[in-house]
């Protein structure tokens, strides 16, 4: 099952936090226009938020040179609105983007930032907007494989660079090494491989994309992975409010409708 540890932050609170934010950049302000920090910024009715923009489904231009969309452009879109301020995006790449969140060239990220351990003791997090986790992809016609456990003696196709080759051994499968995604689908459609395992999010894009797939969800990690808004410390009460934000959109359904618009599905909780 999907774990989900939403920390639940009140209206009451997240609008508390944001009168705290104007206030504090009121007094803090400069005759110059103050420091490019998130407070001010917020205070003057805007939010900067960082994405790259070429990273589809969550950040993207459709047709590749219109609007800029996605389903970490949107939710951010919802968090302005729900907020009543007005939302920027400074495209950025990808190595570059912590960096100028620590320049305070923008308020926070929207660009599937995980939740690690490591960046936590940096950065400070807004409750999730995605969980996803790992799965067991096969042939939908495939009921030999129900569970982790059932990889033993079987073969999968993984990159050896990523935390799901070591899943996958870890299982006692047998490895076929690809590039990525694509090459593991061919591998199973050619029935040269048994599964991959991946991302569920990769998997719900490619249905997305491609329709009938003739694939399906095997088995699934008890662990997620969680992706969420991430601001320095010193931005800690926009956190809040930016977590308030997301809660009430959780419980009137937008995080659950913007999900089924570029997955299939919720992947908020």
């Amino acid at each position: 099952m999907r774990r989900n540890r939403i920390v639940t932050v009140t209206v009451i609170a997240a609008s508390a936090a944001l009168l705290a934010l104007a206030g504090c950049s009121s007094q803090s302000g400069s005759s110059d226009g103050g420091d490019a920090d998130g407070p001010a910024a917020l205070a003057d009715g805007t939010l900067v938020v960082a994405t790259e923009g070429t990273y589809r489904p969550f950040s993207y231009h459709e047709d590749g040179d219109g609007e800029l969309t996605g389903y970490d452009v949107e939710v951010a879109r919802a968090v302005a609105d729900k907020l009543g301020v007005e939302v920027t995006f400074e495209e950025t790449q990808w190595d570059a983007i912590f960096a100028g969140l620590d320049a305070g060239r923008f308020e926070t990220i929207a660009n599937q930032v995980s939740i690690t351990d490591e960046r936590e003791e940096k950065y400070v997090f807004s409750t999730p907007y995605t969980v996803s986790p790992g799965v067991i992809v096969v042939p939908e016609d495939d009921d030999s494989i129900t569970s982790f456990d059932d990889l033993e003696g079987k073969t999968t196709a993984q990159s050896l660079t990523s935390n799901w080759y070591e899943l996958a051994q870890e299982s006692g499968a047998t490895v076929e090494p690809v590039e990525g995604w694509a090459q593991a689908v061919t591998l199973i459609e050619q029935g040269r491989v048994d599964a991959t395992i991946n991302d569920e999010l990769t998997f719900l894009d490619y249905e997305v994309e491609q329709g009938d797939t003739g694939l399906k969800i095997a088995a699934e990690t008890e662990e997620a992975g969680e992706s969420a808004f991430v601001f320095t410390s010193e931005n800690e009460d926009l956190a809040e409010a930016i977590s308030g934000a997301l809660d009430e959109l959780r419980e009137e359904g937008v995080l659950a409708d913007l999900g089924e618009q570029f997955f299939g599905e919720d992947v908020s909780q």
